[in-house]
């Protein structure tokens, strides 16, 4: 297996953001990768620095997934953001267009609301260089696979599932698994993302929802109940030439490891039925029981069981890192996936 990471990734590194009304320390930022870094050290696994973190066809692949106005959002907020009078060092939105805008703002403040979906999402000075480097990286594994390569992986933070066409939301910015994925459609028909995350993967639902190339699916918390709470309900089914090819699994909150490989089970079922060429994992290990985002109750043996799962499925793999947050089990739940996925 062939593992990536980017250390230009660490240049994103917000100390705060918002939740319930308080500004916390945030669980998303450089930490996440030592921790997830010494989880992969452990069982044997060593990662590799791709050779670019900037480059015209990273650019180009990330238009096919994002607005243009979106991508020149991210470049290009904090400079302007910091002109303003009296401008905080980080870009944090203070106005959304909730309910639908109709018009597309040019002032900063206008444009972090459009954007910047939650208050979890703030931008600072060397944050875009720190999110590219992220992309450059599930970029890099993707590429990897089709040198080659049966099964890569990506440690890529900042996340990305939760990064629609023209918004960041849920710590994510650009969407990782979606870029894999199309790095992988250049040689695939049919390539499906399974996300196994805590939450439900509503940016990569957005970008893939009315195609019939890609199928998306995701095992998460109900969003009654969870963020993203505005998606990921079980009648969420793709529309147009994507009918049929968006499947969610919503789970009770609290659910333990049974439930989870249970439905785990299902889900691979339905992306069985697609006939998919090649698979990008949208690997979340933020289900644990002691996870600070607190939403279902695995134990690290169970990722062994889902690890062992997921490489059962005999397909082209991309595993692209996605939530998981710092807690002394991270690296071993890591540890745990990888021993299970590699004991074939």
């Amino acid at each position: 297996m062939k593992l990536f990471y980017h250390p230009d990734q660490e240049y994103h590194a917000p100390g705060s953001f918002l939740v319930r009304g308080q500004l916390t320390s945030s669980p998303e930022g450089p930490v996440r990768a030592e921790l997830l870094s010494q989880g992969l050290a452990n069982a044997g696994l060593r990662l590799s620095e791709p050779e670019e973190v900037d480059s015209q066809r990273l650019r180009d692949r990330l238009t096919r997934i994002h607005t243009p106005r979106y991508l020149d959002f991210l470049e290009t907020i904090h400079a302007r953001w910091h002109e303003l009078p009296g401008a905080s060092e980080l870009v944090m939105p203070n106005i959304h267009p909730c309910g639908g805008g109709h018009h597309y703002p040019r002032h900063p403040v206008g444009q972090a609301g459009w954007h910047l979906h939650d208050m979890a999402c703030p931008i600072g000075a060397d944050s875009f260089r720190g999110i590219l480097a992220s992309a450059a990286t599930a970029q890099a594994a993707a590429e990897a696979l089709l040198g080659g390569h049966g099964t890569t992986y990506a440690l890529c933070r900042p996340p990305g599932h939760h990064a629609g066409p023209d918004r960041a939301g849920g710590f994510c910015f650009l969407n990782n698994s979606a870029l894999a994925a199309t790095v992988l459609r250049e040689q695939f028909s049919r390539v499906a993302i399974l996300d196994v995350d805590l939450h439900h993967g509503n940016g990569t639902q957005d970008i893939f929802y009315y195609r019939g190339d890609v199928w998306t699916g995701s095992l998460h918390v109900d969003p009654a109940e969870f963020y993203p709470f505005f998606w990921g309900g079980a009648n969420e089914e793709g529309m147009g030439e994507g009918l049929g090819c968006n499947v969610n699994l919503p789970l009770p909150l609290g659910s333990d490891g049974a439930a989870f490989l249970e439905a785990l089970e299902t889900l691979i079922a339905r992306m069985t039925d697609f006939r998919p060429e090649a698979v990008v994992v949208a690997l979340g290990l933020d289900a644990h029981r002691d996870d600070p985002l607190a939403g279902m109750t695995l134990e690290t043996e169970d990722f062994i069981a889902v690890g062992r799962r997921l490489a059962r499925l005999g397909l082209p793999t991309v595993l692209v890192q996605e939530g998981g947050y710092p807690t002394e089990h991270l690296g071993n739940n890591l540890a745990a996936f990888m021993g299970g996925y590699l004991d074939r």
